[in-house]
């Protein structure tokens, strides 16, 4: 098709504009802005599922319908905040050869950890609600320490990794 051509024209376009890097750098925070939103709604998707778990469970600490509203909430803050380390801390890593440690890893495997706790959580909740499972307490408590621990180690990660100053390189 040709609906390219005049696409990939009119970046090359404002390739050459004088003004690039005003453009280019407003465009780059827009769709970082764009990724979090997006990875945000994620979050809340699955504090759905979640909270609707667990307000399922009749007899339970859970009756409210609060419950979904916090827990969509923390999902979407947990996302937002977690899942994307800055840049500069997950080059540090990544460029660092020698086996000195430099606190980005701290963020990293935390990040890691809550993305998995909370994505655990979330598909056995769509799982118990998708085949109407009915589940001891113990289980559905289970799913929530994984919410709960899993959106906390991702806020935490994030809250690290955008605080965690960055050495300049020695070269």
């Amino acid at each position: 098709m040709k609906i390219s051509n005049p696409i990939s024209s009119a970046f090359s376009l404002t390739k050459h504009a004088g003004n690039l890097r005003i453009a280019r750098s407003s465009l780059i925070k827009t769709a970082h802005l764009l990724e979090r939103i997006g990875l945000a709604a994620v979050g809340a998707s699955c504090g759905l599922y979640v909270g609707a778990t667990l307000l399922r469970q009749k007899g339970g600490l859970f009756e409210s319908g609060w419950i979904v509203l916090l827990t969509m909430f923390y999902g979407a803050l947990s996302y937002y905040v977690g899942i994307d380390l800055s840049r500069s801390v997950a080059r540090t890593s990544i460029a660092s050869t020698s086996e000195e440690y430099n606190g980005s890893e701290v963020a990293e495997l935390m990040s890691a950890a809550g993305t998995f706790g909370a994505a655990i959580a979330a598909t056995l909740s769509v799982s118990i609600l998708v085949l109407d499972q009915n589940l001891p307490n113990g289980l559905i408590g289970f799913v929530a320490g994984c919410w709960v621990v899993g959106s906390s180690l991702q806020v935490a990660a994030g809250t690290m990794a955008r605080n965690h100053e960055v050495p300049m390189d020695k070269e």
